[in-house]
């Protein structure tokens, strides 16, 4: 069954480099088996089984989310409001979601989980990562890999974001990289570590993904948040696929990104949710250095599923521009996940987003709209709303 999508009004086409975004106006393309097979001027289209109109909006490429924490129960809004109080944010307050999280149980958990997916669709996010890491016992932690494994292909094992109360620190570092780790590897993809003031040392850090690595899992990193721990060198030596924060940056941090296969994942909402420094993306960039952008959708530090909105935040805050910020949104997320995903190329997945605009640039140059009309994956609809935009 072939589908023609058509009357694009503009069709956003990432390209191979950082910020490279390409546009094709009055453009169409033509979907076989999920996948896109041709693209052109809607003119010279070929005919189709199906056909969907774009009624003269944009469409881009999904969104590719390569950093989100969906398993959890309960909220910290009292505390984001101590934060917009004056209070300073730590890593400590993890340890409130994770007594809800324990107390939660499976189908509470699975639900909480569908619920954000589905805000994550009508986000226009077509391919995301999920985490653990707010059980951090064996039990929790294990329930929420298999959970999340329902959901993505992409799960990430974080029993290492920070260590649980009253438990012996050895005793877990042993439980994390032994038991624990075993348990996840039926799940997990990827093994995952915060590394930073507050939750775990650059030694611990080194060990955690050593044991992970050792057991066939694929390495990424929280790190340099808070502070500058030495976690950035640590990241290019492992080749992690992503080092997610990057607040804090020496000169050095951003030469070694520069030179690696290391994306630096930028976690907007953080920044915006904590009233903490933003990172200097434009730096980064100059530098050669590969940037994602996540929502970093968790109950603490980033309870936003939006990627619309942490665009908008790269853009306004971080320096980027709005090709580069679609990028990294996009084909970034992509290669932060060191898959092929985030593009409108012939033989891509059919993962795209219709937009209630013109053009991708309303994603930042209107904050807060919600401007995503309808989003695909591979070729089938997940997420629709009335259109208004005309």
């Amino acid at each position: 069954m072939s589908l023609l999508v058509t009357n694009i009004g503009s069709l956003a086409m990432p390209g191979a480099e950082f910020g490279d975004v390409q546009t094709l106006e009055n453009a169409a393309f033509v979907v076989d088996s999920g996948v896109i097979s041709w693209i052109g001027n809607a003119s010279d289209a070929p005919a189709c089984d199906e056909v969907l109109d774009a009624a003269g909006r944009a469409v881009i490429p999904g969104f590719v989310y390569s950093h989100a924490h969906l398993v959890f129960d309960g909220d910290r809004a009292s505390e984001f409001s101590a934060r917009m109080a004056g209070e300073s944010y730590s890593a400590g307050g993890i340890k409130t979601t994770v007594a809800a999280t324990r107390a939660a149980g499976e189908e509470k958990l699975r639900s909480n989980i569908k619920h954000l997916v589905s805000e994550l669709h009508a986000s226009g996010i077509t391919h995301f990562e999920i985490k653990s890491g707010y059980g951090l016992d064996l039990e929790t932690e294990i329930l929420s890999l298999r959970l999340a494994r329902e959901f993505t292909t992409d799960v990430t094992y974080l029993g290492a974001h920070v260590a649980p109360a009253g438990v012996d620190r050895e005793e877990y570092l042993m439980l994390v990289t032994g038991e624990m780790l075993q348990g996840a590897l039926p799940y997990a993809k990827w093994i995952d570590v915060f590394c930073d003031r507050g939750a775990f040392a650059l030694s611990e850090t080194r060990a955690i993904l050593s044991a992970g690595v050792k057991a066939g899992l694929l390495p990424r990193l929280h790190a340099n948040q808070l502070e500058n721990l030495g976690a950035i060198e640590l990241a290019v030596e492992f080749d992690c696929a992503s080092v997610d924060h990057c607040t804090h940056l020496s000169d050095e941090d951003v030469e070694l990104l520069a030179n690696s296969n290391t994306v630096a994942t930028l976690l907007p909402g953080a920044e915006f949710s904590t009233r903490s420094p933003y990172p200097d993306a434009k730096r980064m960039v100059a530098a050669g250095v590969d940037v994602a952008i996540a929502t970093d959708c968790n109950p603490g530090s980033s309870y936003t599923t939006s990627m619309p909105f942490c665009i908008a935040v790269a853009v306004r805050e971080m320096g980027l521009t709005v090709p580069q910020a679609l990028w990294a949104a996009t084909r970034g997320g992509a290669k932060a996940l060191r898959n092929d995903l985030g593009r409108i190329e012939i033989g891509s997945s059919a993962d795209f987003v219709i937009l209630d605009a013109p053009s991708f640039e309303h994603l930042a140059y209107r904050p807060g709209v919600q401007l995503v009309a309808a989003t695909y994956v591979a070729g089938k609809q997940v997420f629709g709303r009335e259109a208004k935009w005309q």
